[in-house]
């Protein structure tokens, strides 16, 4: 199965997105969110992916992050949640906010979702309940504070810009996983800062 790309962003549509991969296009279907984080057309990019085979289809679903990926692959164990509605609640919650609404009972925000009706909303909250505290909650895991060099800089700066130093380190981490070890300082915060703000 494949579990990740990484490559440069193709082109986007309004729920789909084509990744070049040494010359192979794939074409991943993706909330708004993981369209918003994957930047602009000719970056380098990462997505977390799930490979769904159907009787008559074959499609391979795209991510942010292997925790967003994570709650997709709960949402479509729910009666009723197929992987366009799932795709829906995500592009209205961030998995933070959808692990919240979920331990909280909280109905009406799953709901927002586009396709997410009041009886669908309170499945989903009802089921995952239980599951919502097994996930690792995105900005309230620890991270390791980068030591020195460009990466602890780029933490500062997002520091100085006033996020917290968790998410801050939690968003310089993700740039490096992008860019690599090597990245200068103002890359760093560049992608950190999309990151961060996603």
């Amino acid at each position: 199965m494949i579990a990740k790309l990484k490559g440069i962003l193709d082109e986007t549509g309004t729920d789909w997105a084509v990744i070049d991969v040494a010359g192979v296009g794939y074409l991943v279907h993706c909330s708004s969110k993981t369209l918003a984080a994957l930047g602009e057309a000719g970056e380098a990019c990462t997505v977390y992916t799930d490979l769904q085979v159907s009787e008559n289809d074959m499609r391979l679903l795209g991510f942010a992050s292997g925790t967003e990926r994570d709650w997709f692959r709960l949402l479509t164990q729910v009666q009723g949640v197929g992987s366009k509605v799932a795709l829906a609640i995500l592009s209205a919650l961030s998995p933070e906010e959808l692990q919240r609404a979920c331990a909280a009972q909280d109905a009406a925000s799953v709901a927002r979702a586009q396709g997410v009706g009041p009886k669908l909303a309170g499945r989903i909250v009802n089921e995952l309940k239980d599951k919502a505290g097994a996930l690792p909650l995105g900005a309230g895991v620890a991270m390791p504070m980068p030591k020195g060099g460009a990466s602890a800089d780029a933490v500062s700066a997002l520091q100085n810009l006033g996020f917290k130093p968790q998410i801050a380190a939690a968003a310089v981490a993700r740039a490096i996983d992008e860019l690599g070890e090597c990245a200068a300082e103002s890359d760093l915060i560049r992608i950190a800062l999309r990151r961060a703000a996603g």
